[in-house]
Parts: structure tokens; sequence; C-alpha cells
């Protein structure tokens, strides 16, 4: 099943297409190293994205990152109420080289972000890093996940950030595997 999202402010225009399979994802955000994650993410996570984006990165590229992030966890939600059975927890964690990250997701309904991650440096190449909070928020509250994300160990920002992705993408396969019990995995017969 294909799940698709446009939309369109003053600050960006997003197409979104959102497959379970394993076909080549087509990203093009304008960002270069948001795209590099995004193709990860996508390879980790068994998730195809196509994504098409006209963003304003003459301002900078705060609004295309955050509004990536939001449509992705529309997207995600949109999927998950499809899903008759998932496991609900995924967990991961990932070296990358010298640096280790964890993320701990719970497909629970109620949106929290816990991000505890100090980057080496302030930008990779020319994105800022603070953005990928601002990615992890917009994508966890839209989604109404509560993940943990934690690096662990640092070293090179470039493999900081990746271990994240590469990280949250494996937490969020198994959370979203289908459950041994065939069944919503809540107690409350529900997850809102």
């Amino acid at each position: 099943m294909t799940y698709q999202k446009v939309r369109s402010t003053k600050e960006t225009d997003i197409n979104i297409q959102l497959q379970f399979n394993d076909e080549a994802s087509q990203i093009n955000t304008g960002v270069g190293f948001l795209d590099h994650m995004l193709t990860l993410f996508s390879f980790h996570s068994g998730i195809t994205l196509k994504i098409d984006v006209d963003g304003d990165t003459d301002v900078d590229d705060h609004h295309t990152v955050e509004d990536i992030g939001i449509v992705i966890g529309q997207l995600l939600l949109e999927a998950i109420k499809d899903k008759k059975s998932f496991t609900r927890y995924g967990s991961f964690y990932i070296p990358m080289d010298e640096t280790l990250a964890r993320v701990v997701t719970d497909i629970s309904g109620r949106p929290f972000l816990s991000f505890n991650a100090t980057f080496s440096r302030e930008k990779v190449g020319s994105f800022d890093t603070e953005l990928v909070e601002e990615f992890f928020r917009a994508l966890v509250i839209n989604a109404r996940l509560t993940t943990h994300i934690d690096l662990i160990r640092g070293g090179n920002t470039h493999h900081e950030i990746e271990a994240i992705f590469k990280a949250f993408a494996r937490s969020l396969k198994i959370a979203l595997s289908k459950d041994d019990f065939d069944r919503i995995p809540s107690s409350k017969g529900v997850i809102e």
C-alpha cells in the first residue's frame, strides 16, 4: 500500500510517498546531507520513500528539514493505524566506527521525544546539526511515538548523526514488525 501526502506552505512544497517494500528510494529534499540520512533511514527501516521538496533553503534548511519530519510522521501514523498487529516496542544500538547511538521507540500513541545528543560540531558541511533534533521532534510528534535517542559515544559528527538515523530506522522496523499474537499490542486494545 502507498501512503502519500502533499503539503504546501509559504516555506515549502513537499510531496512524499511511503511504502513498506524494498524498492529503491528517490529522495530530493534540496538538502544534500538530509538526502543521505533519509536514504540510510529508508534502507535500514525497510520503508521506501519518494520525496520531492522545494523549500526556502535560500533562507536556511530549517523549514525544509522540519516540514519533512512532519509529513513523514503523518504518513507513519496513517500506516500504523492500518496495521492490525505490530510489536510496538523496538530498540537498537548502532556503532558507527568510534560513535555509538541507541534509540528506543514505543508506538504508544503518546508523542514524546527525549533527545540526548551533543554533537561534536555545529555543522556537517553546510548542514546545521541542531536540525537533527528538529527533524526527529517533528516526526515523533506527528507519528505519535515515544522515542528516546541517546548518543552514547561521540567522535566524528557525520558518524554521530548517521548512527542516530540508522538506530532510529532499526528500532522503528522492530516496533512495526508483526506481533506474534496477531493483535494490537495494548492491554486497552487500542493505541491512541
